[in-house]
């Protein structure tokens, strides 16, 4: 009798194609690729399977460099294109990835409806603070006081949050990542990915050449236990290099704080511990952007819902059986109708 032999295991580099990986030296996307090819490895993808949408910007070559369909679509329209193809055929992994100017800026709108209606798709934010492409304009994400060739006398705009942002629109999981953080940044892609519904993943990302060091205060080794807090659900919100701090609720002015923690701990101290399944505890870690607080990264809102197909689906077979037994000449004859005569 023939024994079967069962077909090894793909690896990262398997999902990796011959195309010459083409961004600045020092470019955070080298990251976030690994993180991404040793995802798809972890999840054992099938790249027959998988397609990878994308938009214009730095962040758009994606398709290019992971052995799997993809699209190389238009200025911010991939979260539209991504629909049409998941709604065309369900069975389909499809990832959208895109920078902060083209998702926030002129795909803003498009990401909105992707989110609110939850299709099953992952899209992925490479956050930037910057158009890298276009050579280092202020970005919706470009913090007030950026000097850059589109504001030479500094941004006077305020800066766009992608995670509230998303929030606000409705999304039902929200992630917040790092891409030198290879250890954290696959674990949280493989969550999203196992999430039936939109799930959104922000992607805190280096640009060297036009806004180079813009996160240094957030991951820098000197700084970032004590700039970065990790939502773990069921777990209290803790940080710190002895991890002596946490954050706590201000119940008279209904907003986060940090506290010190004692020798009797978090729940003494009156840390917060993380809820994923807690819109407003998720939009106030999410919106954290005070000096004196600490950024939240991790899984910071997931709460699943019916997804958009799975809708589509229901709706679908409802009207399949609300027409069982009719025929055309009856629907096309069916209410006002009239005859024109010669």
């Amino acid at each position: 009798m023939n024994e079967l032999t069962p077909p090894e295991k793909r690896t990262a580099k398997d999902f990796a194609t011959d195309q010459e990986v083409r961004w600045c030296p020092g470019c955070g996307d080298y990251a976030i690729l690994r993180a991404v090819l040793n995802t798809l490895a972890d999840i054992e993808a099938d790249p027959a399977n998988t397609v990878f949408v994308s938009g214009i910007g730095c962040a758009a070559r994606f398709p290019y460099y992971v052995e799997t369909y993809g699209f190389h679509t238009i200025h911010g329209r991939a979260p539209a294109f991504a629909t049409g193809i998941k709604l065309a055929n369900p069975e389909l992994d499809v990832w959208v990835v895109g920078g902060d100017g083209d998702m926030l800026s002129i795909g803003g709108n498009h990401l909105m409806h992707v989110i609110r209606r939850n299709v099953d798709v992952q899209v992925l934010l490479f956050n930037n603070e910057i158009y890298g492409l276009t050579k280092g304009q202020a970005s919706p994400t470009s913090r007030a006081g950026t000097r850059s060739p589109s504001t030479p006398l500094g941004s006077v705009d305020n800066p766009v949050s992608a995670c509230v942002f998303v929030l606000g629109a409705g999304a039902r999981f929200v992630a917040r990542g790092i891409d030198a953080q290879q250890k954290d940044l696959p674990s949280i892609l493989k969550r999203a990915h196992a999430h039936n519904g939109a799930s959104f993943v922000e992607i805190l990302q280096n640009c060297i050449v036009y806004n180079d060091g813009v996160f240094a205060d957030i991951t820098e080794k000197a700084v970032a236990a004590d700039r970065q807090v990790v939502c773990r659900h069921g777990e209290p919100l803790v940080f710190g290099k002895d991890q002596d701090k946490g954050i706590k609720l201000n119940t008279e002015t209904l907003s986060l704080e940090v506290v010190e923690i004692g020798e009797d701990g978090p729940e003494a101290a009156g840390v917060l511990v993380h809820d994923e399944t807690n819109r407003t505890l998720a939009t106030m870690l999410a919106g954290m952007d005070d000096e004196t607080l600490p950024v939240a990264v991790g899984v910071i809102y997931c709460d699943p819902g019916e997804s958009y197909g799975d809708g589509m689906a229901r709706v679908k077979d409802q009207a399949v059986k609300r027409a069982e037994g009719a025929d055309l000449k009856s629907i096309m004859h069916a209410g006002h109708t009239w005859t024109v005569a010669d």
